[in-house]
């Protein structure tokens, strides 16, 4: 540090920003005035000791991460930050911290669960079609600062049983004089070998109006891009049973008198007597994931194998990330009384991508058959569903091996998937008395979201085949071609055109709330109260369209008659990279597929005139998807701080009291007698329920620098907004139908925590907590006998288990109770000039161990079959390890973070078709120069051992498996930047 600039003891400018920004609301106080000539020192120990003094004063159980953290820090989004609090956890996903596909929240967990609620600066923010924000739309160097509440108190909103995320920007009150900060940086992707801006900018003022008066503004503004590589080798999941029956075998050769043909139709007859060669014949699956013996002699039976995770595929994508964002805000304080305030912040996310996938149609004839030793048990079937002795089905798997006589397809595609988020907020704090602080505060939030992902794929010609060399082992597996070119438009024809994912979300709301505080004396200190009225409206909509690229508009014929040539449309063709996972996987690439920029605007259409494909813009709306929502959501709260003890002893108790009122409506076929053929009809539901939520903090110093927390709290997080779309999808053939439930009721979690912290001085601190949360009312999809809204009685032939003409109804039912418990340990040390050459160096570190429930009924409401299962994306183990040094001109970090295996979505009844998410480490650092006292110089690196998230089969435990899934291969990052500050940032 700058050894002639003031040092304000324990106050930080984040310090000033967070009791600013809380001002009349969770902390109730006014901010100390700083001088105009002081200067705040920054860096990483001022943060540090800010983040310290968060944790320390807080009733709540918090943890912090401010600017200058997240400043020095390499992430490349918030939910990368997130991930380095103590006891979080960020689902990644092409190379950076994601939202997982297929409406699983933000991918961010707390604690073992993913029901969080997100707030920015105190107000609820949720991105389009959803209840939680995506973090991953946000850059760290548009925030102040975040903080983690794991164990909410009543006056904040619900929403999370989780915890809370609350996000804060900048405020004009933290700035006294003219204030400008600029920012480039400059990010690549060792294996996009695309470099990519990031520009930060923000300018403040405040102005002095005499009287007491004084106004403030400003403006910041972000402009990210991302462009990284995810090569990978999504492989088949299920058993997928083979019977092995060699070339040179009897039973072989009668099968190829029999003119027997394998998946592709290459005759048997070619291989008769073949020592080396091995024809695999399907063996059919039961219900409980075991062979078919039905038929087989003792010895077919002991030639039957396991093929799982065999068919690997080549799939390589270009994903671009953009994120743009915009804060700005004012404020105007009349006197030291009261002050009006208006603020507006905007996140706008495009994830981008160009895919191109190359997979093969395996042969059944296999040359050189290598197999390994597997035990396939009971339990990896069918969780030994039978009961008893879990016994072996079978003892060996495919290694792998030439599969003769192979045909492939290849894709090529491109998603589009823009979302944006703004919202505009104004309110007033006053201060009548100078034991009485009131606040109003109206926001105005609005969301969409839109995802446009077409593809094309290509088959190959007539009589044409390869050879696809196999080997289901290693990280990654290994896949190797050799036949015809790959490249070569001549050896493939066209075979459809899919753009089945293309909807569109948008949502809106707003929230009005009051709130205020009121000192007392006696035991209770302080009574904070307030209420709040929010509403949040979602609609969607469908434009999906597909169809296939041949004559008939059927699926390619095994001559190709149908069909037509590549080499027609040769230009609207390229070849993919020819460095997949650089070679590590056998196949290095250079396939040909259809160009990801010949598919968009109306490229396709113009291609195939004859198909009847829309303009763009016009594509009609698949009417039976639409669904709109809409919810109002009612809450009071009352909450009281106490102490005694001179302070000793300190807290609060309060209660939160919530009404929820739904509205869901979902469009779906009128299959009714006489309806009209493409007819739809309206299905609307609604519900309403109430919350009590009771909540206390305590906390008592042992010593001075040493204290022992307490919490209790109650918390609800509502149903994800899918599943009270009241949508119905029928099958009239087999009596069977799916629907949702408006009637779900909110997850319910009563949470416990003990913590233990120790403080060595205002920067250095060691804790450990442990915490427990006790949930109820796990929604499970279960089967159950019901009429239907959209159709006339059930009267098929197939038994589906019902009587009367009633459906067998999979729909989602509140039912079971889980838990999420385990405990953190966490410390950061500084070291100080007594330890001479370490003088500039700390050491900073957590562990959390959690161990979760989700219990899941994989029978019916009248027949229950419960299975208690991890919570999904959630590591029993993880830890976090970062080392930092700081001196008046470097400073840097290094930081290592591990986690153990998850669930991946979620489990199957049967564990053969899960996949879990394996251990995996990864490692970032960075380095800042201060070229000067307002410029510096940044270089960072991540994932510098090139680890990523790869999948294998089955489920952590148990049942996990050493068969991998998918092997992700995303490369390394590395960026360079200058950042320049004027004023006192």
């Amino acid at each position: 540090m700058n050894q002639h600039r003031n040092i304000v003891p324990n106050l930080s400018l984040v310090a000033v920003a967070l009791a600013q920004a809380f001002a009349g609301s969770a902390y109730a106080q006014q901010a100390p005035a700083v001088d105009a000539n002081t200067v705040v020192v920054t860096g990483i120990r001022a943060s540090a000791q800010s983040s310290v003094a968060i944790k320390r004063n807080t009733m709540e159980v918090v943890d912090s991460i401010t600017a200058e953290d997240i400043g020095k820090l390499p992430d490349t989004n918030v939910g990368e930050t997130l991930s380095r609090v103590p006891g979080v956890q960020a689902y990644r996903f092409g190379g950076e911290a994601s939202a997982p596909w297929g409406g699983f929240g933000s991918g961010v967990t707390i604690r073992g669960l993913g029901y969080t609620a997100f707030q920015t600066n105190g107000r609820q923010y949720f991105s389009a079609g959803g209840r939680e924000f995506n973090v991953e739309a946000a850059v760290p160097g548009m925030v102040a600062g975040i903080d983690v509440y794991k164990n909410p108190s009543a006056e904040h909103i619900e929403g999370g049983i989780g915890g809370l995320v609350n996000v804060r920007t900048r405020k004009p009150s933290e700035f006294r004089k003219l204030t400008a900060s600029l920012g480039v940086n400059y990010r690549e992707n060792d294996l996009a070998k695309k470099a990519e801006p990031e520009l930060n900018g923000l300018i403040a003022n405040s102005f002095d109006l005499g009287g007491g008066s004084r106004i403030g503004v400003m403006a910041a503004a972000t402009y990210q891009r991302s462009t990284v590589r995810n090569d990978n080798d999504p492989a088949n999941r299920g058993p997928n049973f083979k019977r092995a029956i060699r070339g040179d075998s009897a039973e072989y050769a009668s099968l190829a008198a029999q003119n027997m043909s394998n998946a592709n139709n290459a005759p048997m007859a070619a291989y008769v007597g073949r020592s080396d060669v091995t024809f695999l014949r399907n063996v059919s699956a039961t219900g409980s994931q075991t062979p078919d013996m039905t038929g087989l002699t003792a010895e077919q039976q002991s030639n039957v194998l396991l093929g799982t995770s065999l068919t690997n595929n080549v799939f390589e994508e270009v994903i671009m990330r953009t994120r743009k964002g915009l804060n700005l805000a004012a404020d105007y304080r009349v006197d030291n009384t009261l002050r009006f305030y208006t603020e507006a912040n905007y996140y706008y996310f495009q994830y981008h991508q160009n895919y191109r996938g190359l997979n093969s149609n395996d042969g059944a004839n296999v040359q050189n058959l290598q197999t390994t030793a597997f035990n396939y048990d009971e339990a990896l079937a069918n969780r030994n569903s039978n009961g008893g002795a879990n016994n072996q089905i079978l003892n060996r798997r495919i290694l792998g091996g030439t599969f003769l006589d192979s045909t492939v397809t290849t894709v090529g595609g491109d998603e589009h998937t823009p979302w944006w988020t703004a919202i505009g907020a104004f309110g007033a704090e006053w201060t009548p008395t100078p034991g009485l602080s009131l606040k109003g505060d109206f926001n105005y939030i609005k969301s969409d979201k839109r995802s446009d992902n077409r593809s094309i794929r290509l088959d190959s010609a007539a009589g044409l085949t390869w050879q696809t060399t196999r080997v289901a082992d290693g990280a990654p597996q290994s896949l190797q071609f050799s036949g015809p070119s790959l490249s070569d438009p001549k050896n493939f024809v066209f075979k459809d055109y899919n753009n089945g994912q293309h909807y569109h979300n948008t949502d809106s709301g707003f929230a009005m709330a009051l709130s205020g505080t009121y000192d007392l004396d006696g035991f209770f200190n302080k009574l904070r109260f307030g209420g709040r009225y929010a509403y949040q409206r979602d609609m969607y909509q469908n434009y999906g369209v597909s169809t296939w690229l041949t004559a008939d508009k059927k699926d390619v014929n095994a001559t190709r008659s149908n069909a037509t040539s590549a080499t027609t449309l040769a230009g609207n063709l390229e070849t993919a990279p020819a460095n997949f996972m650089r070679g590590e996987a056998g196949y290095s690439g250079g396939y040909l597929v259809y160009s990801p920029d010949a598919l968009l605007g109306d490229k396709v259409r113009t291609a195939f005139p004859g198909f009847g494909l829309p303009a763009e813009g016009s594509m009609p709306e698949v009417q039976i998807n639409r669904s709109v929502f809409g919810e109002h959501d009612s809450a009071l709260y009352l909450v009281g701080d106490f102490s005694a003890f001179d302070e000793r002893l300190k807290g609060n108790v309060g209660v939160r009291y919530v009404q929820t009122r739904t509205k869901a409506m979902a469009r779906a076929n009128d299959l009714r007698a006489g309806a009209a053929a493409g007819a739809w009809v309206d299905v609307a539901k609604a519900n309403n329920y109430n919350n009590v939520l009771p909540t206390f903090n305590m906390t008592y110093d042992l010593m001075p620098d040493t204290l022992v927390r307490l919490g209790y709290g109650r918390g609800m997080t509502r149903p994800g907004l899918g599943d009270l779309n009241p949508t119905i999808g029928v099958n009239t053939s087999t009596g069977t139908a799916g629907i949702g439930n408006t009637k779900l009721k909110p997850l319910v979690a009563d949470s416990f925590d003990i913590s233990l912290e120790h403080y060595f001085n205002k920067t250095n601190y060691a804790s450990l907590a442990l915490f427990d949360k006790e949930i109820k009312d796990f929604p499970n999809s279960i089967l159950s006998c019901e009429a239907l809204d959209n159709v006339g009685p059930y009267s098929g032939a197939i038994d589906n288990g019902c009587t009367g003409g009633l459906y067998a109804v999979s729909k989602k039912v509140n039912s079971e109770k889980g838990y999420a418990r385990g405990f953190e340990i966490a410390g950061q040390y500084f070291f100080d000039s007594s330890f001479g050459m370490l003088k500039n160096f700390g050491v900073s570190g957590s562990y959390s161990f959690v161990k979760t429930d989700n219990p899941l009924n994989f029978g019916t409401a009248a027949a229950p079959v419960i299975v208690h299962t991890l919570q999904p994306f959630v590591s029993k183990n993880n830890y976090t390890l970062a080392a930092m040094y700081e001196d008046n001109k470097l400073s840097g970090r290094l930081t290592y973070t591990w986690r153990s295996p998850s669930v991946l979505f979620g489990v199957d009844p049967y564990p053969i078709w899960s996949r879990y998410i394996k251990a995996y480490g990864m490692l970032d650092a960075s380095v800042n120069y201060k070229i000067a006292d307002n410029l510096t110089l940044r270089v960072t690196g991540q994932n510098l051992t090139n680890q990523a998230g790869n999948r294998g089969v089955g489920v952590p435990g148990a049942t996990e498996t050493q068969m991998e899934f998918q092997h992700f291969y995303n490369g390394r990052i590395y960026s360079l930047g200058l950042n320049y500050t004027f004023g006192n940032l």
